[in-house]
C-alpha cells in the first residue's frame, strides 16, 4: 500500500504537494481523488487535517460548473440537519447508500448489461428502494428501542 500523499495548505492559500515538492491546485486534488490516491491536506504552520475543508471546495466549483448533482432543495435540507438531533444519522444514511450506490455503480457500467439490456433506470430504482427499506427498518428498530425503554420506565 503506498504512503499517504500530504498537501500542506499554506495562509495564502497556495496548496503544496509534498511528495513531488510542488505547488498544486484543487484541480490537481481532485485528480488525486479520481485516481483513489490517498492524501490528506494539512495546515502548514498548525498540521490541523483541512481534507474535509478542501474537498467540500472542490464540490463547490463542481456544482458551479457544469452540471450539478445536488438541487437547491437537496442543500437547503442538508443545511437544515446541522445541528438536528437527526445529523449523525443522516450522514450515517448518507454514506450507506452511496455506498451502496458505488458498489451497483459497476453493474451500471457493464458492457454485459448493455448486451442483455439491463435498464439503469430500474436498477437505479431498485437502489433507492432498498435504501427506503433499510432506512425503514433501522426506524422502526429505533422508535421499538424507545418505546419499550419508555414502557419499562413506567412500571
Amino acid at each position: 500500500m503506498s504512503e499517504m500523499r500530504v498537501i500542506k495548505k499554506y495562509p495564502n492559500r497556495r496548496l503544496y504537494d509534498t511528495q513531488i515538492s510542488s505547488y498544486i491546485t484543487l484541480n490537481d486534488i481532485k485528480d488525486l481523488v479520481m485516481s483513489y490516491t490517498d492524501f490528506k491536506v494539512v495546515d502548514a504552520k498548525t498540521n490541523e487535517d483541512l481534507t474535509r475543508c478542501t474537498l467540500m471546495q472542490i464540490i463547490a466549483e463542481e456544482e458551479t460548473n457544469g452540471h450539478p448533482i445536488m438541487t437547491s432543495e437537496i442543500l437547503k435540507e442538508f443545511v437544515r440537519f446541522y445541528g438536528d438531533s437527526m445529523q449523525a444519522m443522516m450522514s450515517r444514511f448518507l454514506e450507506h447508500s452511496i455506498k451502496l450506490f458505488m458498489e451497483r455503480r459497476a453493474g451500471l457500467k457493464s458492457p454485459l448489461n448493455t448486451i442483455l439490456g439491463a435498464n439503469p433506470v430500474s436498477l437505479m430504482q431498485n437502489i433507492a428502494e432498498q435504501n427506503m427499506d433499510s432506512w425503514k427498518a433501522k426506524s422502526t428498530t429505533v422508535e421499538e428501542k424507545e418505546s419499550s425503554t419508555t414502557q419499562a420506565s413506567h412500571y
